[in-house]
């Protein structure tokens, strides 16, 4: 009975350890494809566009349960990531965080000051932040869409395809597309999962 029990627990830690995000020292999730940067907003946009990609800023804080849900619930569904991954640049700031970064407006803050300038409150929150700025505004001022909250698989995608498609230039908000996209799922049979 040992045997088999050692056996059952053999097959299934390598697989539960395959799916576990990996916390840095600050307590946040660092998933492999995050980018590392050096906080400079700007220079990421400029980093983004060069990939042919859009920046958004992730803001967590360490023991946000809302995070931990977001990270092993929603960035590891392949079809999540991969998306994601393949048409934005991911930044994480720590909204308890002392590294200094420049905003886009200029101004050199350590994270917490800049956070609270931009008046996130929720973990977490995505800003999303335009192809390219001038620099009069801060990263909150200048965002085109911001996600504060832990959502599902289906609004997650919507939002950064919402996005990226720059749907925001439109007439539909993201309530209505949205609404719209979880209609086209449902007829054509595909679960919604929001």
């Amino acid at each position: 009975m040992l045997k088999r029990l050692l056996l059952v627990l053999a097959f299934c830690l390598p697989a539960s350890a395959a799916w576990a995000v990996t916390l840095g020292d600050d307590g946040l999730h660092k998933p492999e494809w995050f980018s590392l940067t050096f906080k400079d907003i700007q220079e990421d946009l400029a980093s983004a566009r060069e990939e042919g990609k859009r920046l958004a800023i992730i803001v967590e804080q360490r023991g946000c349960i809302y995070c931990r849900k977001v990270h092993e619930e929603v960035l590891t569904d392949p079809q999540v990531r991969d998306y994601i991954k393949a048409n934005f640049m991911m930044v994480q700031y720590d909204l308890h965080g002392n590294q200094e970064i420049t905003d886009l407006d200029g101004e050199v803050l350590p994270e917490k000051s800049a956070v609270r300038k931009w008046g996130v409150l929720f973990t977490p929150t995505i800003l999303f932040l335009p192809e390219q700025a001038d620099g009069s505004r801060n990263a909150a001022q200048a965002a085109v869409a911001a996600m504060p909250g832990a959502f599902s698989k289906g609004t997650f995608l919507d939002m950064f395809t919402w996005v990226r498609e720059k749907r925001y230039e439109g007439e539909e908000d993201f309530q209505r597309y949205h609404a719209r996209r979880i209609r086209e799922r449902a007829a054509a049979g595909i679960e919604n999962t929001d």
